[in-house]
């Protein structure tokens, strides 16, 4: 990579830093200032000498000087602002300490925290690196993808959000903007993907928020959301002009509405090699749940009877990847649509509700005439309490951030017919979760397989402890973008998808008594790693690589970024010896005039 400042070159030892600028500058890119670590030949030779503080630091120290600095923040706003000043100085410092406590900061430089920083976006502006594309102008998109100072082959990732659907507090307007920085933190520590190949996007198209659109110090459009051909001719006119300029970049689609996500998932994925965490990422970390709980209890997946509660855009995309499985172990494709129960905001979707299903959950619909049997408490609208009591599911999903929806009788009725039910309260964050863990283990005497969106502590029952899983996307859409990158694969398939999960489940396989059902963060990088390996192979496998895997795990390993600082190349001279040798110099004269001044008192 080069640009007017520095360029990274290859080395025997990896990258190899060459500077072309001198002095202060050099302490205003974060990509290859290193403070303190500069060593005094360095200074010397690249004019910083006087400009730092003479100590010389190397980066374990100033990973410990920056995390006491970090603890010290009041809350954790403030501790997201202090890293992301940090990441403004000093880009390898600030990886180097998320990746030393990722688990620890992952929900301050993501959900939770992120939240709040996108609401306050406007008020509290500063410098920050993203790109800005406005449906109003769209013939600026090129333009200002290329002002971003990425050549067409330095460009690995792009992460882009319309901000319609952000976390769970909807349309933020021009603030979405940094969501997608927050998820590219998560896939350089996470994964390792270069820092310096990666694009945070947002595509403002307008808010249908009030508060933004009445506050003065709103930086977005100020107009409604557009919707309709204008904004379906602006995102064609983005994806084809990211998929031109940067032909070698997953398009990672984040946070879009539930109106568009997997209408634009579907309208691309087969024409760019692009991704949605939301719907694939979501739906790979529950199957990989899934997998390893069916695993725990002998059965297989083509077994289950699956309840999703919540069919929006996660909750449906988890029951495709899930049906797929089943179908990978010999049901018939219409026979697997009869495994899932899909609830929405009129209960149970069913083929009696018409034009009210959305064309997503569509294939979900089940027959009005299967509900001619059921007990039903109301016959206007079928229940959760109906459908658990009614098909005796032996795994329940919910993504409906609707707190407290897994009330006691609906787990005591599942438990009731089911020996080792699966039950999963995915909403977040934590005040929307369908139940919390500790009265599912009571619930169920112990028996049940939890796994959750937001983190919960660990429970203690009957003298057993029990580790709650969390259903983290972080756990498979770095590896997924790694295993893209590295294969340079032309899309991202079901399969591949598919692969993400069962790498997952696989580190877990049987889950005893206690354990959780997936990874704990603390384990990401090696989780991203295994991850990406099964992309890359199954990449290769189905001819969408564009690269030769010969050796996969080393091809992986190899590029995974490592926040050190690179080797300098020192301009002409023995730049070690001249600092020496004129520390020496400077340090004689000092001492001679010190001396003939003695001379002269005596």
């Amino acid at each position: 990579m080069k640009t007017g400042n520095y360029e990274f070159v290859p080395g025997p030892r990896g990258q190899r830093l060459k500077i072309h600028t001198r002095g202060s500058t050099i302490m205003t890119l974060p990509t290859i200032n290193r403070g303190t670590a500069f060593t005094w030949p360095e200074r010397h030779a690249l004019g910083l000498t006087g400009l730092l503080p003479p100590g010389v630091a190397t980066l374990d120290w100033q990973a410990r000087r920056t995390y006491e600095n970090y603890l010290e923040q009041a809350s954790d706003v403030a501790k997201y602002a202090y890293l992301a000043g940090l990441r403004d100085r000093n880009e390898v410092l600030f990886y180097r300490l998320l990746s030393d406590h990722l688990e620890e900061m992952l929900p301050i430089v993501y959900t939770p925290t992120i939240g709040t920083v996108i609401e306050r976006f406007s008020h509290t502006f500063s410098r920050m690196r993203g790109v800005f594309t406005s449906v109003d102008f769209p013939e600026e998109i090129e333009e200002s993808l290329l002002n971003y100072g990425l050549e067409p082959d330095q460009c690995d990732l792009i992460v882009v959000t319309d901000s319609e659907g952000i976390l769970g507090i909807g349309d933020q307007g021009v603030g979405g903007v940094q969501i997608c920085v927050g998820k590219l933190s998560v896939y350089t520590a996470a994964a390792g993907i270069d820092p310096r190949r990666v694009m945070p996007v947002v595509v403002d198209v307008g808010t249908d928020n009030m508060k933004l659109l009445n506050d003065e110090f709103y930086l977005g459009s100020r107009h409604s959301r557009r919707r309709g051909a204008v904004y379906d001719e602006f995102i064609e006119q983005f994806v084809a002009t990211a998929t031109r300029v940067f032909p070698n970049a997953m398009i990672h689609f984040e946070d879009f509405g539930a109106g568009n996500a997997h209408r634009i998932l579907e309208k691309y994925r087969g024409r760019s090699c692009t991704f949605n965490d939301d719907i694939q990422g979501t739906a790979a970390v529950v199957t990989a749940a899934a997998l390893a709980g069916v695993k725990t209890t002998g059965a297989r997946m083509r077994e289950q009877r699956v309840v999703v509660f919540g069919a929006g855009t996660a909750g449906v995309g988890i029951a495709d990847l899930m049906r797929d499985r089943m179908i990978r172990e010999g049901l018939g494709e219409a026979e697997s649509y009869r495994q899932f129960w899909c609830l929405g905001s009129r209960g149970l979707i069913h083929t009696g509700l018409g034009d009210k299903v959305r064309d997503f959950q569509a294939p979900y619909a089940r027959p009005a005439e299967e509900l001619a049997t059921w007990q039903l408490d109301d016959p206007g609208n079928v229940s959760l309490a109906d459908v658990v009591r009614n098909v005796r599911p032996t795994m329940l999903i919910g993504t409906s951030a609707r707190a407290g929806a897994f009330t006691e009788a609906i787990v005591r009725d599942m438990a009731a017919h089911v020996d080792r039910p699966i039950i999963m309260p995915l909403s977040n964050p934590t005040s929307r979760a369908e139940a919390v863990p500790k009265d599912i283990i009571e619930w169920t005497k112990g028996q049940a397989l939890v796994a959750t969106g937001s983190p919960f502590a660990p429970v203690e029952y009957a003298g057993r402890r029990f580790e709650i899983a969390q259903a983290n996307n972080a756990l498979v859409f770095p590896g997924i973008g790694l295993g893209v990158v590295v294969s340079k694969a032309s899309r991202v398939s079901d399969r591949m998808i598919a692969a993400a999960a069962e790498a997952v489940a696989e580190i877990v396989d049987v889950a005893p008594y206690g354990r959780a059902l997936l990874p704990s963060i603390s384990q990401l990088r090696r989780v991203s790693g295994t991850v990406a390996i099964k992309v890359a192979q199954t990449a290769y496998e189905e001819g969408l690589s564009q690269v030769r895997l010969e050796d996969p795990v080393q091809q992986i390993y190899e590029a995974m970024w490592q926040p050190v600082y690179p080797e300098i190349i020192l301009p002409p001279g023995d730049w070690k010896d001249m600092a020496l040798e004129k520390r020496k110099a400077a340090l004689a004269a000092r001492q001679s005039a010190a001396a003939d001044g003695a001379g002269d008192d005596s």
